[in-house]
């Protein structure tokens, strides 16, 4: 048998037994770090943290904190769930009834742009990022950043409060009492203490409230909280004390609960004892 040197027939473009190199393959990421997704997610965080404060920022401080643009930072809160304006809901509602209706991305935005008469950037600036940190009000509290958690809250409370000021009724005052489970109330005389809620048959909470403060536990009817909430009519805006609300047992939790609810108002003195209880923010 002959034997044959392959190295007698190679040509210009290299050995004529190696195998032919795929376009592009082998070729090494100019920056192979580089995550778009996780960037947007850490910036998303971030103003979510600048955001989260007892008074919101303007998104043009967020955005010099962050060396962003302004409409960057808005959109970042958007997507995060915790970024509220009128427009901002207008926007998200009509494009999502587009969407929903089965137009494509570009066709939905084009038909929300001739509903709202606005622009084409001034549409997906008001609309979440679709890739990577989208977390609309479903999303599970275990897959957003504790900030947005946090501000969640807040905005369902706020609503829920809203909804009982408007309908003073003891359907919404026990919308209220569920939500504020775990929340730290301060008593007249300052105590810190919050209560939770037991679950009975067909999973509905049972209509009693147990108050937890230190290592002292106490229970306290819903019956005697109804009663409390139909004496205030007939106290007036302020309520001076606890006991006025009437001779009730743990009267002194109820008065602090239906001073967060905005039920009732209290005396000057009693508000700096009373002042809410700020949360440890943890990163």
């Amino acid at each position: 048998m002959e034997y044959i040197d392959c190295n007698e027939n190679k040509d210009k473009g290299g050995d004529m037994m190696a195998k032919k190199r795929k376009p592009g393959g082998g070729r090494k990421k100019s920056k192979p770090d580089y995550n778009p997704s996780a960037i947007l997610q850490n910036q998303m965080d971030a103003a979510v943290v600048l955001y989260d404060k007892e008074e919101h920022p303007s998104l043009q401080t967020i955005a010099n904190e962050l060396d962003l643009n302004p409409i960057k930072v808005r959109k970042l809160l958007i997507t995060a769930g915790v970024y509220k304006s009128e427009i901002a809901d207008q926007v998200n509602r009509v494009f999502n009834q587009h969407k929903d209706s089965g137009m494509p991305h570009t066709e939905a935005v084009a038909a929300t742009m001739r509903e709202l008469n606005i622009s084409k950037s001034s549409v997906t600036s008001y609309l979440p990022y679709e890739k990577g940190v989208y977390f609309p009000a479903e999303t599970d509290s275990n897959n957003i950043s504790v900030g947005a958690e946090r501000i969640r809250r807040m905005r369902k409370r706020e609503k829920i409060l809203e909804e009982l000021s408007a309908k003073q009724s003891e359907e919404a005052l026990w919308a209220a009492v569920i939500e504020f489970q775990g929340y730290k109330f301060r008593t007249y005389s300052g105590l810190v203490f919050s209560y939770g809620l037991k679950k009975g048959r067909g999973d509905t909470y049972t209509k009693e409230l147990f108050i937890d403060r230190r290592e002292n536990s106490k229970s306290l009817a819903w019956s005697s909280v109804l009663l409390a909430f139909h004496n205030i009519p007939s106290i007036g805006a302020v309520v001076d004390r606890p006991k006025a609300l009437g001779d009730i047992r743990g009267v002194t939790y109820i008065f602090a609960m239906f001073y967060r609810f905005g039920l009732i108002d209290v005396p000057e003195k009693a508000k700096e004892k009373m002042a809410p209880v700020r949360e440890k923010k943890t990163e």
